[in-house]
């Protein structure tokens, strides 16, 4: 595990796919959009990762030449759009929000989301300090702006600031690389297949849950 800085920390920030939101409505609506079966979906998204490809290859393998900006258009266009609401949100989200502010941090939300998900996300009533998405900031994970945007909008030092992702090479790597410390969230598909990667000896804190969170700052805080 890494050795902790002088500075404490002082910011939180989650990522939104599998972190805080459970995508398997998504994940379901695409499968439905396409016209094969949810398990198709799910089998072909799983060798996906396991492969360590790009998730968007997925479509490729369902429909050739998928163009998933103009797909997102016509699903909108459709009634269709990309949803989500409080039923998808993890159990153990909110009890964490609600004790890191108890405890005095910023707490922000950052995922390479679409605008649209940006304002599904306002409709949660998280209690947070900061939504934003990828499409706010014109700059997406793992590309570094983008958690140099986030460090910037935090007015804070980045060793100040905590990222928390599920995903090691699109949230967790570029967020060391600019200096962020990090918590690795063993959930959704790559949590779970990343997990025996050395990769993730590299984070400040392992996570099997949210509800651990807190109580592990406390204890960072206090080596």
């Amino acid at each position: 595990m890494p050795a902790t800085t002088s500075r404490p920390i002082k910011a939180v920030f989650f990522d939104v796919g599998e972190v805080l939101i459970d995508e398997s409505t998504e994940y379901g609506a695409w499968a439905d959009w396409l016209g094969v079966p949810r398990h198709t979906f799910s089998a072909i998204f799983g060798a996906v990762i396991a492969r360590g490809e790009d998730y968007r290859t997925v479509f490729e393998y369902l429909r050739p030449g998928f163009d998933l900006a103009a797909e997102r258009k016509k699903r909108l266009e459709s009634g269709l759009g990309e949803f989500f609401n409080a039923r998808d949100l993890y159990p153990d989200v909110r009890p964490c929000l609600a004790a890191l502010k108890e405890r005095g941090y910023f707490v922000g939300v950052a995922g390479n989301q679409t605008a649209r998900a940006g304002r599904l996300l306002y409709e949660l009533n998280l209690g947070v300090d900061l939504i934003a998405t990828s499409d706010d900031w014109g700059a997406e994970k793992p590309s570094t702006a983008f958690f140099e945007k986030l460090v910037s909008v935090s007015g804070l030092q980045t060793d100040e600031v905590l990222y928390v992702g599920d995903r090691l090479e699109n949230d967790i790597l570029p967020a060391i690389e600019v200096g962020l410390r990090t918590a690795h969230l063993r959930r959704g598909p790559w949590g779970y297949q990343q997990v025996q990667s050395p990769e993730r000896e590299r984070v400040d804190i392992q996570l099997d849950s949210l509800e651990e969170l807190p109580r592990r700052l406390d204890q960072l805080e206090a080596t």
